[in-house]
């Protein structure tokens, strides 16, 4: 295989198998004090003659067995993603929907899809050596697309319907046994997913569904050749024959008139809140930090938090890395994820943080969008990213469905002067408390990064320098024992 090649040695890892007892298949995220505030937030819904918003589940008319599987969930009313996003789908209308973080957008699309492939009666093949699946959602990281499949396989338990996941960094000869066993739903990540189109495991000609999660990540530079390449792919139904859906907690403008680009004319335009903006039961706090003074810092903020759920953010799979390492010497049971670990690794670093035998997760970029993970009760931005739509889904990892959160963000001037601007407009449309100082670097600072009067923050350019270590823990640790030491 040439692409095998290309892509260095074979990958033989098999993830474990999701679970089959009910108890674990149905574990509950627990709502939080603040579940009742969202029926407050502001809702538009944009474009020709939209469907009526439901109130309840029952309003939804899905069948006995999907109605049993959401209350087995602990789904007891729609969030407003779902009142206005299901009957949106069920209508049959595209959709482009912008919902603040932990709003329950996955449900939102799986549901109208799974009542749709019930009513027709669908049945996964076994025995074809071509899947047609009906629906296909993509994701860009393998954590959130794993993530999607498991909530399909729970809203499905007991159904006729078969999702199937696939991604990167797992052998390709169980996925492909895995797609082979019927295949009615398929996740996927951009990479694999072409890889099994293209080896002919997979035809699209049925593909009723498109769904793109983390739309405007899907569709920017890195993934928007992948995304054209896959509406090209032969038998893919035409954007006029196909529903096409797309969801996220953020969408940059120039993201949107591509993403039109994807959708039919008459496609429907739902935002809750605002475009872009950040929950408000996240509590956010932004400390003028310069880069060597940055680890005492976080030390200091761990030592208070204990054992509570923290999620730390880098830049660079190096640094998250050093400050793993760092946090463990330290004594502070501490595990990473980056694009750079085995998927072995990252599946063990996600296990040993939610089980909270590592209460500290170090983390690039991979983890920042979707993740759905109990208990985070701290988000602390080590670094800042390069563009407020990140810093977004970054802090979003806690405050979910509900609970509270706390975010705290390093914020030193000399690097992360760009983002000022766009930090304070986040901040003060949360109703939280801007620092004077933050206020002065916005509006006395020129080339900060504006934003326009529709609410859509533009991104700023990276200006920040290559990160270099102090010689701190060498001696001790080399950098690829911190995966054996943390877990």
């Amino acid at each position: 295989d040439v692409f095998a090649d290309i892509q260095g040695p074979k990958v033989t890892y098999v993830p474990p198998p999701p679970p089959e007892e009910e108890d674990s298949i149905f574990a509950r995220y627990e709502t939080g004090i603040n579940f009742d505030k969202y029926d407050d937030i502001l809702v538009e819904v944009s474009g020709h003659n939209p469907s009526q918003a439901i109130v309840t589940f029952e309003e939804a008319g899905l069948c006995e067995l999907l109605s049993r599987n959401v209350s087995k969930s602990g789904y007891v009313k729609p969030t407003p993603v779902q009142k206005h996003g299901i009957p949106i789908v069920q209508a049959g209308r595209d959709l482009m929907a912008c919902a603040q973080t932990g709003s329950g957008k996955t449900a939102a699309f799986l549901l109208p899809i799974l009542q749709k492939l019930l009513t027709d009666g669908v049945a996964a093949s076994r025995f074809s050596e071509i899947q047609e699946p009906s629906a296909i959602i993509v994701a860009p990281t393998r954590e959130l697309i794993n993530q999607i499949y498991l909530e399909a396989r729970k809203f499905a338990f007991g159904t006729c319907v078969r999702p199937v996941v696939v991604y990167g960094g797992i052998s390709t000869s169980y996925t492909i046994q895995e797609v082979l066993k019927g295949c009615n739903i398929l996740c996927g990540t951009p990479g694999r997913l072409l890889d099994i189109i293209r080896r002919g495991k997979v035809g699209l000609s049925k593909v009723h569904y498109l769904v793109l999660d983390e739309a405007d990540r899907m569709l920017d530079m890195g993934f928007e050749p992948d995304m054209r390449r896959l509406v090209a792919s032969p038998g893919m139904p035409s954007k006029e024959h196909r529903q096409t859906l797309m969801f996220s907690a953020t969408y940059p403008e120039d993201i949107q008139k591509l993403a039109a680009e994807f959708l039919k004319v008459n496609y429907l335009f739902l935002t809750v809140g605002q475009v872009g903006g950040a929950c408000s039961d996240v509590e956010q706090h932004v400390l003028m930090v310069t880069q060597y003074s940055k680890r005492d810092q976080l030390l200091e903020i761990l030592r208070t938090t204990g054992t509570e759920r923290t999620m730390v953010f880098v830049e660079t799979k190096r640094k998250a890395d050093f400050i793993a390492t760092f946090l463990c010497q330290e004594k502070i049971p501490t595990t990473s994820i980056h694009g750079d670990r085995e998927q072995r690794e990252r599946e063990l670093a996600l296990g040993d943080f939610r089980s909270g035998k590592c209460p500290v997760l170090v983390a690039t970029s991979v983890a920042a969008r979707g993740l759905d993970i109990e208990h985070v009760q701290h988000v602390v931005n080590f670094d800042l990213p390069s563009t407020i739509d990140e810093y977004v889904h970054r802090i979003g990892r806690t405050g979910r469905c509900g609970n509270t959160g706390r975010a705290v963000s390093f914020f030193d001037p000399g690097t992360d002067t760009p983002l000022a601007r766009s930090l304070v407009k986040v901040l003060s449309g949360a109703q939280q408390e801007v620092p004077s100082w933050l206020e002065e670097i916005a509006f006395g600072a020129h080339g900060t990064t504006g934003f326009s009067p529709r609410g859509t923050v533009f991104a700023s350019v990276d200006t920040r320098e290559v990160f270099t270590p102090p010689p701190l823990c060498s001696s001790t640790f080399s950098l690829n024992e911190v995966s054996s030491y943390s877990s």
